[in-house]
């Protein structure tokens, strides 16, 4: 009979459950996909190192998902609590019909039952059907074979859901037991018609916290941005965060008191339709508001900066293999380390001295020394030479200016030497990357630079007009600026400085090494990871006791390793970041709702005195409007200062890919917390609609 029951229950409050059943659903789906990954990347043929990482990115999702667990188990039990609160009156009939505790406690134990088993039901299927489209994605972000794409089903992330979300439903039981054990018949009956005291705090101390609020607030912006140097330690990020959190906090603290107060003042808008309704409704739920709104805001802040950095990484390293990549192998080759200069500065540190007596040899004949020959596999090569000088270091190219960056960078290292390299060795490479070539008189040089931080540092001595002295040799620069160009491959704008000059003005002594630049004949991935194999192989040549081997960086080697990174940090902050935006639009969501219930009387007094159904809605539209929208407009708020903050943090990665990241981002919170605002206005009219 208590089955029966349960089911009628369930059956006849279908509406109030609409949101439970969507987050719910939603939950159980991503939690699947996001776990099933394993078997995803199982059938993608990679490389030994990719495959680690891609365990790594497993291992790291398995302790997310017990953090994501935790969110979840709150949430459902926060759900539970407002589904209890709805039936307060229902639960007190029972009491008074004879109906004991015990029997009240097995009814939402088969509810919980039921619900748990259709959410668990549909989500699975769900995420089943959705993880097919994942594998697709995983598959072209690996750049695998999708021609070998088939069906995939994770029984251990398909058993892993079901214990994880019935051990959180087992803890709702318990929640729902001790609830019903502890309530009383007089507080069932009556619940509906309790209400919060409406509080007009003084409008004066409101101010005075909202401008004290602000001004913390602002320092904590400017200490994640333009500040940013004044964090000395990463201990230190912990400030901001902190006077940001409670600064939010009396921000909305203190606009409670305040809103109610200046539209009461506006009178034309006050008035007009139900917006004192409105605003009565708004300022009378404060008290409970202010705590949940705040986290909520906190929540879409870290949502917003999640989904924005981890797309924008994953984008702007996508985009920089294509850029920073162009050729597909290059080795660079340790010279004349005999030279007194190199040993001065320990650049000998760990080689023996047959290695160091033999480092004059170049690239292509030490390769050969290893009885590999690269050029067979070579359809096009060039070979450049590097040069470095201890009369070269930072300390000389930033000249006069080397104090006032000195004291804003304290941690740069200014006796690193530069990287030089002669006008037509950098044109060579600069034809051979499609990239911009450059021509030099007699007594200029040029610093080419594109890694951002570098290159602000670089223009304060390169506006300055800043000489060098090269072997005698006292050159000006032609740009005061940095110009764009690299030479070293990689996925993302790395390069910190290269000092281009005249041919003429070279001492060959200095040479530091010498590389080689090429493309392969064939285009076949499995050839060129057998070449690449074969020269990893080289390590284990005993002759690299005698000779160094050259350093291979191969645009192969820097996709995968690129690729795994990005699927990594991707996936991990989709997973949170659409979790964070699910159960802060679920709890604003069921808050309103639970507001909707309570105020059902009092939308009935509305029509009583004359209110339209349509001015009605439209009032109800714009109530949970302003719950929705208020954290959001901090939170978005938060996040110009947090991505910000961010792309510092990114500058190695790249962060030329920000702009369609924040426009996903946009996407994902239009659709999932739009839809959660629109679930809410819906279910919100059909509760208010009910005693008509």
């Amino acid at each position: 009979m208590l089955y029966k029951l349960s089911l009628k229950n369930i059956k006849k409050s279908i509406k109030d459950y609409a949101i439970y059943f969507f987050t719910l659903i939603l939950g159980i789906s991503i939690f699947y996909v996001f776990n099933a990954l394993d078997t995803q990347t199982a059938m993608i043929d990679v490389a030994s190192s990719t495959r680690e990482l891609i365990k790594l990115m497993m291992n790291t999702l398995s302790a997310v998902s017990v953090f994501v667990s935790f969110i979840l188990g709150f949430l459902i039990i926060y759900a539970s609590r407002f589904l209890m609160k709805r039936r307060n009156k229902e639960f007190g009939i029972y009491l008074t019909l004879g109906m004991s505790k015990r029997k009240i406690s097995m009814i939402l134990f088969f509810e919980t039952l039921i619900i748990g088993v259709l959410s668990l039901v549909v989500g699975l299927s769900v995420g089943v059907v959705l993880s097919q489209l994942m594998s697709v994605i995983v598959v072209n972000m690996f750049e695998a074979d999708l021609t070998k794409f088939t069906f995939v089903f994770s029984s251990s992330a398909f058993i892993k859901t079901i214990i994880y979300f019935s051990i959180m439903y087992i803890f709702v039981m318990i929640f729902n037991t001790i609830s019903v054990s502890k309530c009383k018949l007089i507080d069932l009956l009556h619940s509906n018609k309790k209400s919060e005291e409406l509080k007009i705090k003084n409008p004066f101390v409101c101010i005075v916290v909202f401008i004290i609020a602000s001004l913390v607030l602002g320092r904590a912006y400017y200490l994640v941005t333009d500040g940013f140097l004044e964090l000395k330690d990463a201990k230190d990020i912990f400030a901001p965060i902190v006077m940001g959190c409670v600064s939010t906090f009396f921000i909305f603290w203190s606009l409670s008191g305040l809103i109610l107060k200046i539209f009461k003042s506006m009178k034309s808008f006050y008035y007009k339709e139900l917006n004192s309704f409105i605003l009565r409704q708004f300022s009378s739920k404060i008290n409970t508001t202010v705590f949940s709104t705040t986290i909520i805001c906190l929540m879409l802040f870290v949502t917003i900066c999640l989904l924005s950095s981890c797309l924008t990484m994953k984008n702007s390293m996508n985009e920089g293999i294509k850029r920073f990549a162009p050729a597909d192998i290059q080795l660079t080759n340790k010279r004349n380390m005999d030279f007194p200069h190199q040993r001065d500065l320990n650049m000998t540190y760990g080689y023996n001295q047959e290695q160091i007596n033999n480092s004059h040899i170049d690239v292509i004949a030490k390769l050969k020394e290893f009885d590999f020959d690269l050029i067979k596999y070579l359809k096009n090569y060039i070979e450049v030479n590097i040069y470095s000088t201890p009369d070269l270091t930072m300390n000389h190219t930033l000249g006069s200016r080397l104090d006032e960056v000195r004291t804003s960078f304290p941690f740069l290292r200014y006796d690193t030497m530069e990287m030089i390299v002669k006008v037509s060795d950098y044109n060579k490479i600069a034809k051979f990357y499609g990239i911009k070539s450059y021509s030099l008189k007699d007594d200029e040089y040029i610093v080419l630079a594109d890694f951002k931080s570098m290159v602000n540092i670089r223009n304060i001595a390169l506006k300055n007009h800043e000489t060098i002295n090269l072997f005698g040799n006292i050159l000006k620069p032609k740009y005061d600026e940095c110009q764009n160009g690299f030479i070293e491959m990689s996925s993302q704008s790395i390069n910190s400085g290269i000092i281009v000059v005249p041919d003429n003005v070279i001492d060959e002594d200095y040479l530091t090494y010498d590389m080689l630049i090429g493309n392969y004949k064939t285009s076949d991935k499995k050839q060129i990871q057998i070449i690449e194999n074969s020269l990893n192989e080289l390590i284990n040549n005993p002759i690299k006791e005698k000779y160094l081997l050259p350093d291979a960086t191969t645009k192969l080697s820097i996709k995968e390793s690129t690729n795994s990174l990005t699927v990594m940090v991707t996936f991990i902050g989709l997973y949170l970041g659409v979790i964070f935006l699910i159960s802060s639009a679920a709890i604003l969501g069921l808050k309103e709702l639970s507001e909707s219930s309570d105020n059902k009387k009092r939308f009935i007094v509305l029509r009583k005195i004359g209110a339209d159904e349509k001015l009605i809605n439209k009032a109800l539209f714009r109530q949970i409007g302003i719950f929705f929208m208020l954290p959001l407009l901090l939170a978005i708020i938060h996040s110009i200062f947090g991505i910000r903050f961010a792309v510092k943090i990114l500058e190695v990665f790249g962060t030329d890919e920000l702009l369609p990241s924040i426009i996903m981002t946009s996407i994902f919170l239009v659709i999932i917390y739009g839809g959660y605002f629109l679930i809410t206005y819906y279910c919100s009219k059909n509760i208010i609609k009910e005693n008509r």
